[in-house]
């Protein structure tokens, strides 16, 4: 009886192919969220750092009719005509952010996932309220509103609405 158990005390040592394959799942069931975590990371990374190339090509383009948040002066040239011009956004932080976050609502500080996610929308709703218009020669009155969008049960869900809107005034062409 004593050698049968030894016997089978060596079976138990070496790797059944079962258990090898039983191990690899388990280990890839358990990093599966933190290999999620990363490709969430790496792909909402991306996805910023092309919106921001694109809102600095289209900036460039946009840099020499300002938008100001005053009224017109009166020194300015006659007013040919002038409209309401529109600007809306919807921007979200990836969920690698977003879990980031949580972590630092406990701790307190500057969200800074947020505070892209606000400075990308605002810039991308002035540009869109600029695109609206694109005779106009100058954005007066220049507002911009943010709004947070829940999922109804008062928990936001990480996205922000910005809403910029202006005067456009197109000028009348000088006499020169």
């Amino acid at each position: 009886m004593e050698l049968q158990f030894v016997a089978n005390k060596a079976n138990f040592m070496e790797p059944q192919p079962d258990s090898i394959l039983v191990g690899l799942l388990v280990l890839f069931f358990y990093s599966l969220p933190i290999l999620l975590l990363i490709a969430t990371w790496i792909i909402g990374r991306t996805i910023e750092k092309r919106h921001y190339q694109d809102i600095r090509q289209r900036e460039d383009r946009w840099h020499q009719v300002p938008a100001t948040n005053g009224k017109p002066t009166p020194d300015l040239p006659q007013i040919a005509s002038s409209e309401l011009v529109v600007g809306s956004v919807v921007v979200s932080v990836d969920h690698f952010k977003r879990w980031l976050t949580g972590f630092r609502k406990i701790f307190g500080g500057e969200m800074k996932s947020y505070s892209s996610v606000i400075d990308r929308g605002r810039r991308e709703a002035i540009l869109r309220m600029k695109e609206a218009c694109p005779e106009a020669d100058m954005f007066v009155n220049c507002r911009i509103m943010t709004s947070t969008i829940s999922n109804g049960k008062g928990k936001a869900i990480g996205c922000s609405e910005v809403l910029a809107y202006a005067t456009a005034l197109r000028f009348q062409p000088s006499d020169e």
